[in-house]
């Protein structure tokens, strides 16, 4: 056999068995990560969906590899300015005088570069990259569950590849509990 036989040879089986271990994770992360891009892993404002305990739990594995997921702070409402006493202050002490909501906007559009007559720019619409995203998790899924299928038609140390497979399950949980 020639070297670069050989070599091809181990690339191979290095290949196989570093993907039979990863694999749980890709499946993992594709199956997340095509929840997440719709959301159903988080509450919006003023929406009355809840999405499930299970989704929640593992997209902040996902995201922030653990499964503690904090608990969501909103905002206080908007108090009135005579009835605050805990306002910031500026450095003389003085409390900060509240903003009107005008006030607050006269500046952006006044430095915008489109007049009162100029329609407003149309919102980007993310669903088709959301969809592309989708079929992209979908296809790395199928992709990953085939590459499993042939690492076990074609290959003759079955007892290995199982080894590699539950030890890409197990050893994630593990440090997921840890």
């Amino acid at each position: 056999m020639s070297s670069s036989h050989t070599l091809l040879k181990y690339t191979r089986l290095v290949h196989l068995y570093l993907g039979v271990f990863i694999a749980p994770a890709l499946l993992f992360f594709a199956f997340t990560g095509a929840l997440q891009t719709f959301s159903l892993h988080e509450t919006a404002r003023g929406s009355s969906y809840k999405p499930p305990a299970w989704a929640v739990t593992l997209g902040q594995i996902h995201k922030k590899q653990t499964t503690i997921v904090p608990a969501r702070k909103f905002p206080p409402p908007d108090r009135s300015p005579d009835r605050s006493p805990d306002r910031p202050s500026n450095k003389s002490g003085d409390t900060q005088p509240e903003k009107s909501p005008s006030a607050a906007t006269e500046p952006a559009q006044s430095l915008s570069p489109q007049s009162s007559d100029t329609p407003a720019p149309k919102p980007h619409n993310a669903l088709p990259l959301k969809i592309f995203f989708l079929l992209v998790s979908i296809g790395l899924f199928i992709s990953t569950i085939s590459g499993i299928y042939m690492s076990y038609k074609y290959i003759r140390r079955r007892g290995l590849i199982t080894i590699l497979l539950i030890a890409g399950v197990v050893l994630p949980v593990l440090l997921t509990v840890f």
